[in-house]
């Protein structure tokens, strides 16, 4: 049997058990040690897993997922979101959609607590979107706005994404944050001008908040901006000293996770409860992605044996005389295909054992690519008629919104979330001059 022949069955093996619903990292990792008993016997085979593992846990970068999962946890239960929502809804009230743009403002800085889109789909639902319907605002409109937001948790530092993806493409983590920083505040640009062109053309869409409601004591008003800027606060106590170069970035986060959990108990919010709650949800997320990541280790290995990426490089540009950027867009419309029924870590760890190291074989920078992995499964997340987005809003949102509210409120942000990705791929620079300046500054 041929080696591409074998690389095509692991895929379609693969495939066949994800679709049968078994969990990610059982379906990659049990094909990739069965592969490997079948192709090298059993020292091969169970080389490849210990390898696997024993790769995974020397990765001293890894130390921050559950740093930077706890910090988010930590700034969630404690409610601490819920007062940065309320400096929003009061400052920025007296504008047409001005609390959808607060949402969005909202929504970054969850991202920038987190970096999973599910914390900021599930603030999102059910913090903004009651009060945004309580106060008029058009219902499919900020049903967008809160999934739109949301999905720049995978873009936005710091990105747990971005963990798995340098993990598999041997990429420096802070050299991907540092890259989405600008793409994913475009992003959330492009949305803000989106939502105030759309209020000014329909201001029914969008109306004011009430003047009781806005106009309140200059003390209050303080009070509560010194509350909702405490998240921007730990953010920037974790990062500058990253950015400048005092701290590495695995001080860093635990720099933010201290921050967070030094603020919660000065508040008088860190109960056993919420301490509980923070720990139990980030021991959960963190062995998920840890079990996801040795999967795709040992599924590369295999790949690497079997020369399969340079079989498939051959097939695109000798055999079918593909030039790079042909084959680049068919890469993306096919996280556009799988997004419709795969989540961000399913898809990057099926297909990275075989597309990152063709992006570096094709002359592409992998920092540059990953930012466009990540805005594309941004865009598959929201993709009707499967997106993954989509379901998960239907089962948090009011019974007043529908599937099919859904399903059109998202349009229009798909639309400016494709050309964001279409401005990344003809200016690289949009992503790569952050990175350049910080890491190659003199």
């Amino acid at each position: 049997m041929s080696y591409e022949l074998i690389a095509v069955l692991m895929f379609s093996s693969m495939m066949l058990m994800l679709i049968t619903g078994q969990r990610v990292f059982g379906a990659i990792g049990f094909i990739a040690v069965i592969a490997a008993l079948l192709l090298w016997g059993d020292r091969g085979g169970f080389d490849l897993g210990f390898s696997a593992a024993m790769k995974l846990m020397k990765w001293y970068p890894l130390l921050t997922l559950p740093m930077f999962i706890f910090m988010g946890y930590v700034l969630s239960e404690s409610k601490i979101a819920d007062d940065l929502y309320r400096m929003f809804h009061v400052w920025m009230g007296g504008l047409r959609g001005g609390l959808a743009i607060g949402t969005i403002g909202l929504m970054v800085l969850i991202s920038a607590m987190n970096g999973l889109s599910v914390a900021g789909m599930a603030i999102g639902s059910t913090i903004a979107l009651p009060e945004l319907l309580k106060r008029g605002y058009d219902k499919r409109m900020v049903t967008g706005v809160v999934q739109a937001g949301s999905s720049l948790g995978i873009l936005v530092p710091p990105s747990v994404v971005l963990v798995l993806y340098a993990m598999i493409a041997r990429q420096p983590v802070g050299q991907l944050w540092l890259a989405g920083v600008i793409p994913g505040l475009m992003m959330a640009s492009l949305f803000v001008i989106y939502i105030v062109v759309r209020c000014r053309i329909n201001p029914v869409l969008g109306p004011f908040l009430p003047a009781e409601e806005r106009n309140l004591p200059r003390a209050e008003k303080l009070r509560l901006l010194r509350a909702g800027l405490l998240p921007v606060i730990i953010f920037a106590v974790m990062m500058v000293p990253f950015v400048k170069g005092w701290t590495s970035l695995v001080e860093s986060s635990a720099i933010g996770a201290i921050a967070a959990f030094v603020a919660a108990v000065l508040k008088g919010r860190m109960t056993k409860e919420v301490f509980e709650n923070s720990v139990r949800n980030t021991l959960g997320i963190t062995c998920m992605f840890m079990w996801i990541i040795l999967a795709a280790l040992a599924f590369g290995a295999v790949f690497d044996g079997l020369g399969a990426v340079k079989a498939i490089e051959g097939l695109f540009t000798e055999k079918l005389n593909l030039n790079p950027w042909t084959i680049l867009i068919l890469m993306q419309l096919s996280f556009l295909l799988m997004g419709t029924f795969l989540d961000d870590t399913a898809m990057l760890v099926i297909v990275a054992p075989l597309y990152v190291p063709l992006v570096g074989a094709l002359g592409f920078d992998l920092i540059w690519y990953g930012i466009l992995y990540t805005i594309t499964t941004q865009i598959a997340y929201m993709t009707p008629p499967f997106g993954y987005n989509l379901f998960l809003m239907r089962a948090m949102a009011p019974p007043e919104i529908t599937l099919r509210d859904i399903y059109a409120s998202i349009l229009p942000f798909v639309g400016i979330m494709a050309l964001a990705l279409v401005l990344v791929m003809a200016f690289p620079n949009i992503a790569l001059w952050l990175p350049d300046y910080v890491y190659n500054k003199p």
